[in-house]
């Protein structure tokens, strides 16, 4: 799903891979796929933690806090995270 439009994106059903974790770091967030292995360090900061992508359900759940410009970027990171598959559609 290289180029889903932010429609398609809010009535999908997302999941982290089985195979892969996430966790918190200083930096932000530390992904690890056990099928490569591979690393992806997402530099989010206090942006999101790692509790919000291990129960990350729709696009649609994006914590209130975070600006319009902030949602943008982070449903930007989601489709990003779902090409390099760390997350998958349900």
């Amino acid at each position: 799903m290289a180029s889903a439009g932010c429609t398609e994106m809010a009535a999908a059903g997302y999941m982290l891979h089985p195979a892969c974790r996430v966790r918190q770091e200083g930096f932000g967030l530390l992904f690890y796929d056990s099928r490569g292995p591979r690393l992806l360090f997402a530099e989010t900061g206090n942006l999101l933690d790692a509790t919000f992508i291990e129960n990350l359900h729709q696009e649609n759940e994006l914590p209130v806090h975070l600006t319009g410009q902030q949602k943008s970027s982070v449903d930007k990171f989601i489709r990003q995270l779902l090409e390099r598959g760390f997350l998958r559609e349900q």
